[in-house]
């Protein structure tokens, strides 16, 4: 199941706008995590948001270059989050807002992903129990 199809990507207005009002947020740097307990029509039980700001980094090649090593580090890292949410019966909607300043190199942003991941069971843990 290490694949990242376009059914798991966020794209409807409706659920990004609800995602940024009514979400909840932590910051692990170099990202800023918003997410949202929300019933997705699809079979797959999470659906993620990857942005790089436009107003940090001017060229499009840099942002391009972290959305797609964020991607890659999401797509090998998310079947145990997968595993959670179909255990808990629930589904996920969730923005990956990169804020740093600077290109970090993959392996820092691979850790990051498997940390925000096992924070957003345990963010899952005390809102139901």
């Amino acid at each position: 199941m290490q694949t990242f199809k376009k059914k798991e990507r966020l794209s409807g207005k409706k659920i990004i706008d609800k995602l940024f009002s009514d979400g909840k947020s932590f910051f692990i740097s170099p990202f800023r995590v918003v997410w949202l307990d929300y019933n997705l029509e699809t079979k797959y039980p999470a659906q993620v948001l990857i942005t790089v700001s436009k107003k940090r980094f001017k060229r499009a090649v840099d942002r391009n270059l972290l959305k797609r090593r964020t991607r890659e580090a999401y797509r090998k890292n998310k079947i145990s989050f997968y595993d959670f949410l179909e255990r808990k019966g629930k589904n996920c909607a969730f923005a990956l807002l990169y804020s740093s300043g600077k290109i970090v190199l993959y392996n820092e942003i691979e850790q990051k992903i498997i940390l925000i991941l096992q924070r957003l069971q345990t963010e899952y843990e005390k809102d139901i129990g």
